[in-house]
């Protein structure tokens, strides 16, 4: 669990506590008793299996695949897959390749919807473009009507590994993900994603002979240690 769910939930069973105390009565406890019980769900951070194969890409975060779409950018073409995140989803960000990040850079802005397209341009978000295993990607979180706080904790020239916990969103989000053009996407609109565990696309080096599926499938099979994780999520 992230710090943050301690933090919440067990001072809000202090207050439940408190309140039971001076009143005499449960029911004025129940509702920090529910926040708290919501906090400790929100800030979970189940373990993962991370997906080892090379040329691979994963999700940098859990929730809903909605656009993957092919995108011109100054650098040619791209491709970017958008996924939302309720708060119903785990919210800790996880590193979408091994490599070194080349460019943080934080933007303040609106709090539009995080379904809405327009998003991804006008609301608060961080973009990080990180470079490794033959390849630049960026990703970016993208605060969403609920969410008021963007944590990344690390900096240009961090090294990380696949699947590495690298930050998250609170309360309710959207991380966009710009593949190159060659990538091969193995998502599809309307499918469920974990971050870390599930894979978003594939480079040349992991497309060994065979079908899409059964490739994604024998890449699958093949996974890593669950990183230690790093950084304060706070």
């Amino acid at each position: 669990m992230v710090r943050d769910g301690y933090i919440y939930g067990f001072s809000l069973l202090v207050v439940a506590g408190a309140v039971v105390w001076f009143t005499g009565s449960m029911g004025w406890a129940v509702p920090p008793v529910l926040l708290a019980a919501f906090f400790l769900w929100f800030f979970r951070d189940p373990r993962r299996t991370i997906p080892s194969a090379p040329g691979l890409i994963v999700s940098p975060a859990d929730g809903l695949v909605t656009e993957t779409v092919s995108i011109s950018t100054p650098e040619g073409p791209r491709q970017r897959v958008s996924i939302f995140l309720s708060v119903f989803d785990v919210h800790v960000n996880r590193a979408p390749i091994a490599g070194e990040l080349i460019d943080v850079s934080y933007h303040k802005g609106q709090f539009v919807n995080a379904m809405n397209p327009a998003c991804a341009e006008r609301n608060e978000r961080n973009i990080v473009t990180m470079r490794g295993e033959g390849i630049e990607i960026v990703f970016k979180q993208i605060a969403g009507l609920l969410a008021r706080r963007i944590v990344f904790p690390l900096k240009v020239g961090d090294r990380v590994e696949r699947g590495q916990r690298v930050g998250m969103i609170k309360f309710g989000s959207r991380t966009d993900i710009i593949l190159p053009g060659d990538a091969e996407i193995q998502v599809r609109v309307g499918e469920r994603v974990k971050g870390g565990a599930s894979i978003i696309a594939m480079m040349a080096a992991g497309a060994a002979a065979g079908g899409t599926r059964e490739r994604k499938r024998a890449a699958s099979a093949s996974v890593l240690p669950e990183p230690d994780a790093e950084g304060d999520l706070r």
